[in-house]
């Protein structure tokens, strides 16, 4: 891995320990987590290969990345004080980031330094995965996938938050005597 990889799964890593200790949810909740998916996203994605069953292992990566994103922001905590929304991620929310970013970079690790590339290799003449490009993409969009979903999870729940509903509005009767 290089310094530059290592620096960004750091980076995506810390966005979540930093939202262990309750804070404020503002423009900065949503905005470096997107920032630095962004960056990853620029920096790795060339291309999206779509030969033999590229897109099918892209696919399942980012299925598994948006499940991740969802729970992970549902088992975030948004609540309203005072007039402002507070957020901290839960255990469950923090276990989840930690999995999902610990796999691409054990991944990544596993097949670099410790001998996986064969195995990668077989598995993907096995199953009809044409190039290393494939695995690139599938891990990067899977990253990008969590990200976004969970992002927009939180979205939706601080909108909830900021605007609870109460109750029924009432209806007004029509009278139809006059």
């Amino acid at each position: 891995m290089t310094t530059t990889e290592w620096i960004t799964d750091i980076a995506l890593l810390l966005v979540v320990f930093r939202q262990l200790r309750e804070g404020r949810l503002d423009h900065k909740t949503f905005l470096i987590p997107l920032g630095i998916v962004a960056f990853v996203a620029y920096s790795y994605l060339d291309s999206i290969p779509t030969d033999g069953n590229d897109l099918v292992l892209i696919g399942v990566l980012m299925g598994i990345g948006a499940v991740l994103g969802i729970a992970g922001g549902a088992y975030t905590r948004i609540r309203a004080l005072d007039g402002h929304l507070l957020i901290k991620a839960g255990l469950v929310s923090a276990i989840l980031w930690v999995v999902g970013m610990g796999a691409r970079m054990g991944f990544q690790i596993w097949v670099e330094h410790a001998g996986g590339a064969d195995d990668v290799m077989r598995f993907s003449l096995a199953h009809h995965i044409t190039s290393n490009e494939a695995w690139v993409s599938a891990f990067v969009l899977m990253a990008v996938t969590e990200v976004v979903t969970r992002v927009a999870t939180i979205y939706v729940r601080s909108r909830a938050a900021a605007h609870p509903v109460t109750g029924a509005t009432p209806v007004p009767v029509l009278d139809r005597t006059v």
